[in-house]
């Protein structure tokens, strides 16, 4: 068993909710993620991503304000919490791991045409 399971666009999720510190919505974190990588994302798919995410407990969510523009309802703004930052950093250091062991030759690749 995995020590923390982490899918990649959950990696990636959590990284945008980072990036967008304090502000970080269901709508900012999809404007983020498709302008930082020109990838489309959908709506459900980002909802489900962040809620897998607080059941893990990799993130934590609190109601904004609500506003006449949302008829009403509030935002629902995320954080990571302390446990994310250790699952992001455990991501981090094994791909850097993995990364670090490809032996040079590995990249001496000839492409054709």
């Amino acid at each position: 068993m995995k020590k923390y399971q982490l899918g990649e666009f959950e990696e990636v999720v959590m990284l945008t909710v980072g990036v967008l510190y304090g502000e970080a919505y269901g709508v900012s974190i999809k404007k983020e993620i498709e302008t930082r990588l020109s990838r489309k994302v959908s709506v459900g798919a980002l909802q489900s991503a962040l809620k897998r995410l607080e059941n893990k407990g990799y993130l934590i969510s609190r109601a904004g304000e609500s506003t006449q523009e949302r008829a009403g309802r509030p935002k629902r703004y995320f954080e990571i919490t302390a446990h994310g930052k250790r699952a992001l950093e455990y991501v981090r250091s094994t791909r850097n791991e993995l990364w670090d062991a490809i032996p040079k030759v590995a990249w001496d690749v000839k492409y054709s045409s």
